[in-house]
């Protein structure tokens, strides 16, 4: 197979010198050698740390949330949950480990691009490698999905133009900054020389898409979040566009591709204008809605009973203390944004 550079740089001499920013993206991390067909996963022995490996706690809540959306459609015989995005299937098994009222009802759809990390979902889940073509009455699930979609890349250089993708006279890869004819909307119109903003054409596309397949029941996004296109404008670029390599900061996007995640905020301005009805929670916000505190306190009273002669139980009900401080806190994962949408 390919390594992600071979790919690229043949689809810049194919397209005629340049690619698009989102296209070399969308390359580097689903590609052929790209990062995601070539084992890059979250996980403690991955390359970094998503809500669901904190910890069983993750998906305990989001198996209330999904018992409420069953009762809410009056406990259909058949009930879908589509996750999007379900890496090795971590979400999946937490969830069913959670043992929800809508279990025997539940058909539970697991999406994966990556084949690697399909061959590590388990048996009871569907296991597929794109979105199903049907009509879904239930919940479609999406954690740190959108972040990870390519994206259109806009460069202030006076006016605002595109990033573009070449190859340099050392064979390595380098930016080249194209006008556009129509300027995106959410671009500011006066912002410092080189500001960067990012314009999420495939994140748009892909939640007007999944709601319009689900016929009965809500879309949970679960990502890292930033309120307006204006404000990520002028915020130094590193913060928001950023790549990861086995827990730790990679290196320029430009570099090594195939080897790190590429990833960015999700601009809420950009799909809210797309979709009416979006609401906005922050992470720890929609957690105690849904009863975080009760199942820690739940497992606090399970410890008590038990730390005498403690059972793989106990020692995994002792842990939700510190999974809901990790999971709420507002510098971390607590402050990630959770988009909802009822259909």
């Amino acid at each position: 197979m390919p390594s992600a550079a071979e790919t690229i740089t043949a689809a810049i001499t194919a397209a005629g010198g340049a690619i698009s920013f989102e296209q070399y993206m969308g390359l580097a991390l689903y590609g052929e050698g790209g990062f995601y067909q070539d084992g890059g996963k979250a996980g403690r022995r991955g390359d970094f740390i998503t809500s669901p490996e904190v910890g069983p706690l993750f998906a305990a809540v989001v198996a209330r949330y999904l018992d409420n959306c069953w009762n809410e459609l009056g406990c259909p015989d058949s009930f879908d949950v589509v996750e999007v995005g379900a890496g090795p299937g971590t979400l999946a098994r937490g969830i069913f480990d959670a043992q929800p009222k809508c279990l025997l009802a539940m058909k539970y759809i697991a999406v994966e691009i990556s084949e690697s990390q399909r061959a590590m979902h388990p048996d009871f889940v569907e296991s597929v490698e794109s979105f199903p073509d049907r009509s879904i009455q239930g919940v479609v699930l999406a954690n740190e999905l959108l972040d990870n979609l390519p994206f259109r890349l806009f460069v202030f250089d006076g006016a605002w133009k595109e990033a573009f993708v070449s190859v340099g006279d050392d064979s390595k890869f380098v930016e080249v900054l194209r006008h556009v004819d129509e300027v995106p909307e959410f671009l500011p119109k006066s912002v410092p020389l080189g500001s960067r903003a990012p314009i999420q054409t495939a994140a748009t596309r892909w939640i007007c898409d999944v709601s319009q397949k689900v016929s009965r029941g809500r879309v949970l996004i679960f990502d890292y979040c930033s309120q307006s296109t204006s404000e990520i404008a002028v915020t130094p670029w590193r913060e928001w566009l950023r790549t990861y390599k086995e827990h730790e900061r990679g290196v320029h996007y430009l570099l090594d591709p195939g080897s790190q995640d590429i990833t960015t905020q999700v601009m809420i301005d950009q799909l809210s204008n797309t979709l009416s009805g979006l609401s906005v929670y922050s992470q720890a916000e929609w957690l105690q809605i849904w009863g975080i505190g009760e199942l820690v306190a739940e497992g606090d009273r399970y410890w008590e009973e038990h730390k005498s002669a403690p059972d793989v139980a106990a020692l995994k009900m002792r842990s939700r203390a510190n999974e809901s401080l990790a999971l709420t806190a507002l510098d971390g994962l607590g402050g990630f944004s959770v988009l909802e949408l009822h259909r």
